[in-house]
């Protein structure tokens, strides 16, 4: 790994909040005076490019099949062959603007058979390694400062392939008993490919999301998480927000809104404070 600080958001369960989160954390790095890659490996679907308003268009080149090379290409046996033809280009052709800083490699339906194509890897160090391989050799020597992964809510080859380049876990859980177990169960999974494979992967940031503190559960799951994770939790947590919801259908982050609600500029305190917090777990983590 060079320079270019990576982290990748995992739960293995749907509907935490992670593509928000990477969203959301992506900008607010931006605002840090950091320069961020978002790169959506989450599903064909382009969750985050929606999330900035920037699907449709991109939607429009992969219906008029002039979305080549994207994000799965750099998974396949030709990559390689392809990039030395592009020449400079060849992570330029991949990346789109999103509008509010962050650069954005988005979702493709290529990565629909992903999974299934990476199974037929044999050696498991070759299949988990693709996209560690494409980030070392294209992206490192590239200007950005940080790269943040958004991954399926599902283990699987995808999965393992951005935690592995990654080495870092950014695990946003709501308050409930279900998600402190997926957290925990995360904590073994990354323990085991250490074990199994000699790769150190981090669980750096857990950031508790959608919290309603009107409820007396709500905080003492809260309070139960502080002192599970310690200096792994962020240091506060992200409201639940009508207002975040809101923006993230019109295609922005609560960052562009006007006038924020209360709930909103919590969030967004929330999440500034949380990539402070990252970026001395990440620095941390360097070798």
């Amino acid at each position: 790994m060079g320079e270019t600080h990576r982290a990748a958001a995992f739960l293995d369960k749907g509907g935490t909040g992670k593509t928000t989160t990477v969203a959301h954390l992506g900008v607010a790095l931006d605002q840090l005076g950091k320069n961020v890659l978002l790169i959506d490996l989450a599903g064909k679907q382009g969750d985050l490019a929606k999330h900035f308003g920037v699907w449709e268009e991109y939607r429009d080149q992969i219906e008029n099949d002039e979305a080549w090379p994207n994000i799965s290409t750099v998974f396949d046996d030709s990559w390689g062959t392809i990039a030395k033809k592009l020449g400079d280009d060849a992570v330029e052709d991949l990346v789109i603007d999103t509008g509010e800083g962050p650069a954005l490699i988005p979702a493709h339906p290529g990565l629909d058979t992903l999974d299934a194509e990476l199974g037929n890897i044999d050696d498991a160090r070759e299949r988990y390694s693709r996209l560690e391989q494409f980030l070392d050799e294209y992206v490192d020597p590239l200007d950005y400062d940080v790269v943040l992964i958004d991954l399926p809510g599902m283990t699987n080859n995808v999965t393992y392939n951005g935690l592995w380049a990654a080495r870092n876990a950014i695990t946003p859980v709501e308050m409930g008993p279900f998600e402190a177990e997926q957290a925990d169960a995360l904590r073994r999974d990354l323990k085991k490919i250490a074990d199994n494979f000699s790769v150190d992967i981090e669980l750096s940031l857990v950031l508790p999301n959608k919290v309603d503190t009107r409820t007396k559960l709500a905080e003492e799951y809260l309070a139960s998480f502080e002192d599970e994770y310690g200096d792994t939790i962020a240091p506060t947590y992200v409201p639940y927000s009508q207002d975040i919801r809101n923006a993230a259908q019109r295609g922005v982050t609560a960052f562009e809104l006007e006038e924020p609600s209360t709930t909103a500029q919590k969030a967004r305190d929330a999440y500034s404070a949380a990539v402070e917090q990252l970026m001395i777990r990440l620095e941390e983590q360097k070798p």
